[in-house]
C-alpha cells in the first residue's frame, strides 16, 4: 500500500511524495525547497502546417540545470556542500524522506498555466538514492514506481482537457540527460501526438478489419514464434519487435488486454517490476557498462479505458549497436522517419536472452 502526502510549493506546483509508512499526523514541509523563478514565462503550441503537428515553444527551458556540480543534486534532499553553504533542491525540506516523488517539472514543455493550457509535466523521482539507477532498484521499489505511474495517470486523467498521458524515462548522456538522480518525467498532452497518433489510427484499422487488438495479435505472435521473446511471464512478456528499429530495441506488454496503464492489476504490476529489472540487467550485462536507454509509455488516449484496438506498452530504445558504436538517427532516419536496421531482431533477441541477471527477490 502506498501513502501519499500531496502539498502545493509557494509557486503553486505540485509536489507529491509516497511512502511504505503512514505520514504522521500534521505532517508537512519545513522549507520550500527551490522555486520556479518569477521571469519563467509558459510554453504555448504552434502549429506546424507542413507536417500537420504541434511544436511546444519553451524558451525558458535554457534556463534549467545542465550538469550541475558533482557534489549537488537538485533531485537529492538539501545537504551542505564541502564549504558549508546549503543549496536548496526540489525536494521540500521535512522530517520525512519520500520512498517515490512526484513534482510538477519548473521548466516544463507543456503547462496548465497561461492563456492557453497545453497539458502538465511531472517528474518522478524512483528513489532517494542518487547513485542508483532503476536496474539497481530491489523489485519491491520498482513495484512501487508502477504503482506510483499508475496512481499519477489516473489522477491526470481525470482532466477533461488531457488527451493523452506519457511516462517515459530518459537514461545517460548520451540520451542527452542533464540529472543523474534515477527519475522519469510524466508529459500529459491536450492532444494526441502525431507518432503515437499514427499508431492508434493503425490499431484502429487493424481492429476493422479483424476484430482484434492489434498489441494483442502481435504479442500472440512472438509467443507463438518465441524467436524474439527476452521475457515470458504468467502476466506480461518482453520482446524485440519483429520490425525493430533499434538493435537492441525491447517491447514489454500485458498477456491481457489493458488499453491504459492504470489498469494493471496486482499480479500484473509485480510482474512488470520482474520484467523490467531482468531486461534493465540484461542491457547493463550485454556490453560491461550501465546502458543508457529511452523508456516510452505508450497506451490509448486518457479516457478511452474501453478502447478495443489498442493497449499499453513499454517501448525501450538503447543507442548502442556494439559496445563502442552509437546508433545516431543520421539524414534518412531524422529527415524521413524510415529507420534502417542494421541488425537481426532475431539475433538480437537471442544474445539478450542468454545474459544471465540476478533480480533478487520481494523482501
Amino acid at each position: 500500500m502506498l501513502h501519499k502526502f500531496a502539498w502545493r510549493k509557494p509557486d503553486g506546483r505540485l509536489w507529491i511524495q509516497f511512502s511504505r509508512e503512514p505520514f504522521p499526523e500534521n505532517y508537512t514541509p519545513s522549507a520550500a525547497g527551490l522555486i520556479r523563478p518569477s521571469s519563467w514565462t509558459p510554453p504555448h503550441l504552434r502549429w506546424n502546417a507542413m507536417r500537420g503537428e504541434f511544436v511546444s515553444i519553451s524558451a525558458s527551458r535554457q534556463d534549467r540545470p545542465f550538469l550541475p556540480p558533482r557534489e549537488y543534486c537538485p533531485l537529492c534532499p538539501s545537504a551542505p556542500l564541502q564549504d558549508g553553504t546549503i543549496l536548496d533542491s526540489e525536494v521540500p525540506r521535512g522530517d520525512q524522506l519520500y520512498s517515490w516523488a512526484v513534482f510538477e517539472n519548473m521548466f516544463p514543455g507543456l503547462s496548465p498555466a497561461g492563456e492557453a493550457p497545453t497539458g502538465r509535466c511531472e517528474v518522478v523521482l524512483y528513489s532517494p538514492r542518487h547513485d542508483s539507477t532503476l536496474a539497481q532498484e530491489p523489485l519491491a521499489q520498482i513495484e512501487g514506481l508502477v504503482h506510483v505511474w499508475q496512481e499519477r495517470c489516473l489522477d491526470i486523467a481525470r482532466d477533461p482537457n488531457i488527451q493523452f498521458i506519457f511516462p517515459f524515462e530518459n537514461k545517460g548522456t548520451e540520451i542527452g540527460v542533464t540529472l543523474h538522480h534515477p527519475h522519469g518525467q510524466i508529459y500529459a498532452f491536450n492532444h494526441v501526438p502525431p507518432f503515437v497518433k499514427t499508431e492508434h489510427l493503425m490499431a484502429e484499422e487493424h481492429h476493422r478489419k479483424t476484430g482484434h487488438c492489434l498489441i494483442c495479435d502481435l504479442a500472440n505472435d512472438e509467443l507463438k514464434s518465441k524467436e524474439r521473446l527476452v521475457f515470458e511471464g504468467h502476466h506480461i512478456i518482453a520482446f524485440v519487435p519483429f520490425a525493430a528499429r533499434y538493435p537492441y530495441e525491447v517491447h514489454i506488454t500485458t498477456r491481457t488486454h489493458r488499453p491504459l496503464i492504470h489498469q494493471l492489476n496486482e499480479h500484473e504490476r509485480r510482474e512488470l517490476a520482474i520484467a523490467l529489472k531482468t531486461i534493465l540487467l540484461k542491457y547493463d550485462g550485454l556490453f560491461g557498462f550501465k546502458m543508457p536507454y529511452i523508456m516510452a509509455h505508450h497506451q490509448a488516449a486518457a479516457q478511452d479505458t474501453q478502447c478495443a484496438s489498442y493497449h499499453w506498452h513499454i517501448e525501450l530504445y538503447p543507442p548502442y549497436r556494439t559496445a563502442q558504436k552509437l546508433k545516431y538517427l543520421a539524414g534518412v532516419e531524422s529527415g524521413t522517419g524510415f529507420f534502417i536496421n542494421d541488425t537481426y531482431p532475431e539475433v538480437k533477441a537471442k544474445e539478450l536472452r542468454d545474459i544471465a541477471v540476478d533480480i533478487g527477490s520481494f523482501d
